[in-house]
């Protein structure tokens, strides 16, 4: 997901949330025993009004703590993450939450006006009541600093495409995510005033379901599946660690609760079902989710390197210099000689004009049709060279393949690179092609000379057209089924391809 398309999940996600609290406050506000606050109003003998001391309050509350969200998230923290040289933002932190305190502060006198009387003065109420706002405030403001440094985080660790830290970056990405989750959930228990026990069991719950998921996903379930074992299999040891688990949570528990006795199997009670019922199969599904994404994405750069290939092969083959130099070999041959030389030279070019255009498109073509249209090259070429005694070109290819097929245009690249590189007009040189089967095996070899072109040869800067290229489709269409030699020396050019066919 792009920043840009995340920033607008949040700002709608927020402001829906924002919306709900919003509706709920005017539902309980028309109850005015909506919560203990109304109880002890009356217990001190202050007057009690829903609207002013509950509804208003909770309203700028509520509203603090949005514009708090909207503010950091899209304006103050991004100018800190980009490094600006100002002290804007950091001075917007501080701003915000003396803006924050204040507000809060202010509501409280009005919502808990009932302690006031409970203080030897009204200035020690006023310190009391504002402290405690400030502490709230800067709880707020770190908690959504908290969250927005871990998403940031997560998208680095996202858009992060080194390969040899791909699964450590995914494990950091899951669990930053885990704990965004977290801190969601306790910004809504402090937005709700809850209990601080509430809050604890929320936090080792979390955790816990953090490391589980996480343990699930990399390590449990590819182990389990591997063994050829089922989802019952590692439910059985989900429950083992859930078990486990309970060890350092009851120990915690009772640390956290004053050794309190019953605390251990409070959180306990919660841990068990939602590790059971939550966790478990959560962590099976977004598992067996990644295997179909991984898989489809794994077969769309597949087809995509295909494509890639086949469209760059096809535009290295259409090669202006070697028709231009074809079509000058054919009209000079139909100056000299009889009609009956070029117009066989002429019929081969159509050939290998016509294959090229129609069965290069398929996937898999008989190898016969192959090798004619590579016999038709070699021939055009042999037309173009005939007339200089120096240049030797063997040939030993053999004519029957039965029902074998191959990829068209795989062999092409070897013999048009010994052409165009082994062959000069001005000096001594050569090209040796053999080409064989036994049974469905072929083997493929091509070996020519070397020599240095002229400064002014249109070629001298040129690589082999389509060696890399070739290369890239044997590993994609032929994996496991191909061994290709490449040997250079300071004469010599070799090429020794042995293909497994169907």
């Amino acid at each position: 997901m792009k920043l840009k398309d995340l920033h607008k999940v949040e700002f709608w996600v927020s402001t829906i949330i924002y919306l709900f609290l919003f509706i709920r406050l005017i539902s309980n506000t028309v109850n005015q025993h909506h919560n203990e606050n109304w109880y002890r109003f009356y217990d001190e003998h202050i007057s009690y009004s829903s609207f002013t001391n509950y509804f208003v309050p909770e309203l700028f509350s509520i509203t603090a703590i949005y514009l708090n969200f909207l503010l950091l998230n899209f304006f103050i923290i991004p100018l800190v993450i980009k490094k600006e040289k100002t002290i804007l933002p950091y001075l917007s932190v501080a701003l915000l939450i003396g803006a924050t305190t204040l507000t809060i502060g202010i509501c409280r006198t009005y919502s808990f006006a009932y302690e006031l009387v409970a203080y030897k003065s009204l200035q020690h109420a006023y310190n009391h009541i504002f402290f405690k706002s400030f502490y709230n405030s800067f709880l707020v403001v770190v908690s959504i600093i908290v969250y927005i440094l871990i998403k940031s985080l997560i998208t680095s660790l996202i858009n992060n495409n080194d390969e040899l830290n791909k699964t450590q970056n995914k494990i950091k990405a899951d669990t930053a995510l885990g704990l965004a989750f977290w801190l969601i959930g306790m910004l809504f228990l402090l937005i709700s005033d809850a209990a601080y026990e509430i809050c604890v069991v929320w936090s080792l719950v979390i955790f816990s379901s953090i490391g589980i998921v996480i343990y699930s996903i990399y390590f449990l379930i590819p182990k389990t599946l591997s063994e050829g074992k089922k989802f019952k299999n590692y439910l059985f040891k989900i429950i083992l660690a859930s078990l486990l688990i309970c060890i350092p949570i009851a120990i915690i528990s009772l640390l956290v609760f004053n050794h309190r006795g019953e605390a251990p199997f409070v959180v306990i009670l919660f841990h068990l079902p939602t590790q059971l019922l939550i966790s478990a199969p959560l962590a099976w599904y977004l598992y067996k989710r990644r295997m179909v994404n991984d898989a489809e994405l794994t077969s769309l750069k597949t087809e995509l390197g295909k494509s890639d290939a086949t469209l760059s092969f096809l535009q290295s083959q259409i090669n202006p210099h070697f028709l231009f130099n074809a079509l000058n070999t054919l009209y000079g041959t139909a100056l000299q000689e009889n009609a009956e030389r070029t117009g066989e030279g002429i019929q081969k070019l159509g050939d290998m004009m016509r294959f090229m255009l129609h069965e290069n498109t398929l996937d898999k073509i008989s190898l016969a049709r192959e090798v004619e249209y590579l016999s038709n090259y070699i021939d055009l070429q042999k037309l173009r060279t005939s007339r200089s005694a120096d240049i030797n070109i063997e040939t030993h290819i053999e004519q029957q393949f039965g029902v074998l097929q191959i990829t068209p245009m795989l062999l092409i690249p070897f013999v048009e690179n010994a052409f165009k590189h082994g062959i000069s007009l001005q000096q001594p040189s050569y090209i040796k092609i053999s080409l064989q089967t036994k049974d469905s095996t072929l083997y493929f070899d091509v070996s020519n000379s070397i020599y240095t072109k002229a400064e002014n040869d249109p070629e001298k800067l040129k690589s082999g057209i389509g060696l890399e290229n070739v290369k890239k489709r044997l590993s994609m269409l032929y994996i496991g089924k191909h061994e290709l030699i490449i040997r250079e020396s300071a004469k010599e050019f070799f090429v020794h391809l042995t293909l497994q066919l169907d």
